[in-house]
């Protein structure tokens, strides 16, 4: 370890000579951003934390008299403006506080790459690179939506849009005045919203569909479903859906996800999470017949083959599919308020999504009839870094890390710092 701190001292050495082989002067005059002239003062220093080491930067100085501000072009060439951090430096910290709690990050970067820095500095690290990504993501969002992305990817055969929400620790603040599932009514989180986008060429030797490699990308952010409808439809336009020779969008029962569907993809087949409706019926047969009962699971069951058989005999309208659990369920008579209010809520979930439960015919097209890619993203994205013990948030610092983590997971993050230095 010494004689990587040691070698760590010459680079930095060496990188600071090379930096200081150009000044940044430009001249005697050079524009200030908002086109005044700015004059050369003097040369000043600054020290930046480098992936070697810390150096001193010497760099022209431009003072704008208009403005009353300075201009300094170095920092510009340099990536450090507003920062002592180098671009390197940025970019590790945003890899370990995306990844990790902020002093657990803070460890890593000084154990691993002997980079020394404070807690709360990667966490804005961290949350300024993700509130830069979001500025992309809206920049492309304007974009998708004036018809300004034009993109030619190779066709594909099938498209899936998958969405889901789950609820993230919030600060006091973030929650006053919101109804919540806490016993005092109070809310204590707020739903992050989650949409994964990934394409299927071909089904295994079985017939079941299979998920072409490393195709899932994600988007994600707390915000109402209004707001992320168009972030969703923006990843399925920057994906190819204008390509795509099927549609199809995978979600839960919750109503704003097909609000969402039938205004951002119309035409899509729409289809819902085969183990949601599953677990519908196991925890209605719970409530009519006691949880773990015989007569429960027997009943539960029974629906279940019913739901995933949905071709009936002619003569037998009801023999099958969702039909046949619906009639099941209007053949119950239960007597507690509580299971007669249950009863009504399931036959209305499942009487609004019957057309999005015809499971038999999705198989025998070869389509996936499960969310688990988004569920799965929902636990890895959301739940590994916001969810852990003691973590409480406000949306701005929570949605900067879900840009961030969104756009390393779906392979973007070496395109954000070619961007930067482009």
């Amino acid at each position: 370890m010494a004689i990587r701190s040691s070698m760590h001292g010459v680079g930095g050495m060496l990188l600071e000579r090379l930096l200081d082989s150009d000044s940044g002067y430009r001249g005697p005059r050079v524009q200030c951003r908002q086109g005044h002239e700015a004059e050369f003062t003097d040369y000043r220093s600054k020290e930046v934390l480098t992936v070697l080491s810390r150096i001193r930067v010497r760099r022209a100085y431009y003072h704008c008299t208009p403005c009353q501000e300075g201009v300094i072009p170095k920092d510009s060439d340099l990536d450090v403006v507003g920062t002592s951090f180098s671009p390197g430096v940025r970019r590790l910290m945003g890899r370990v506080g995306g990844k990790e709690p902020f002093a657990e990050g803070r460890r890593d970067l000084e154990e691993l790459a002997g980079i020394v820095v404070r807690t709360k500095e990667v966490e804005r690290v961290s949350e300024a690179i993700g509130e830069q990504m979001e500025a992309i993501a809206g920049r492309q969002r304007a974009a998708a939506f004036s018809g300004r992305i034009v993109l030619l990817p190779k066709p594909v055969p099938k498209m899936y849009i998958a969405i889901d929400g789950t609820g993230v620790p919030m600060v006091p603040r973030e929650t006053e005045g919101r109804q919540g599932k806490d016993p005092s009514g109070e809310a204590k989180t707020r739903e992050a919203k989650l949409g994964c986008v990934f394409t299927q060429t071909a089904v295994d030797d079985e017939g079941w569909p299979v998920r072409d490699e490393d195709s899932t990308t994600y988007v994600g952010a707390i915000e109402t479903s209004e707001q992320f409808g168009p972030r969703i439809f923006t990843e399925a336009i920057r994906r190819g859906i204008r390509c795509a020779e099927k549609v199809i969008v995978l979600g839960d029962g919750a109503p704003w996800i097909w609000t969402l569907a039938g205004e951002h993809f119309p035409g899509a087949t729409q289809i819902v999470d085969l183990y949601h409706a599953r677990e519908h019926l196991s925890d209605l047969a719970k409530v009519l017949y006691g949880t773990g009962s015989s007569k429960a699971e027997e009943w539960a069951k029974a629906r279940i083959d019913e739901l995933d058989d949905d071709e009936p005999e002619k003569d037998e309208p009801d023999a099958g599919g969702v039909e046949a659990v619906l009639a099941a369920m209007r053949r119950l008579r239960p007597t507690a308020e509580t299971a007669q209010d249950e009863l009504r809520k399931a036959m209305d979930y499942f009487q609004t999504n019957a057309e999005r439960m015809r499971y038999h015919q999705f198989r025998r097209q070869g389509l996936f009839v499960g969310s688990g890619v988004v569920e799965a993203g929902c636990r890895t994205i959301v739940g590994r870094r916001l969810k852990q013990s003691g973590m409480h948030w406000t949306v701005r610092g929570a949605n900067a890390i879900l840009a961030l983590r969104c756009w390393d997971l779906s392979g973007r993050w070496e395109q954000f710092w070619e961007a930067r230095s482009a």
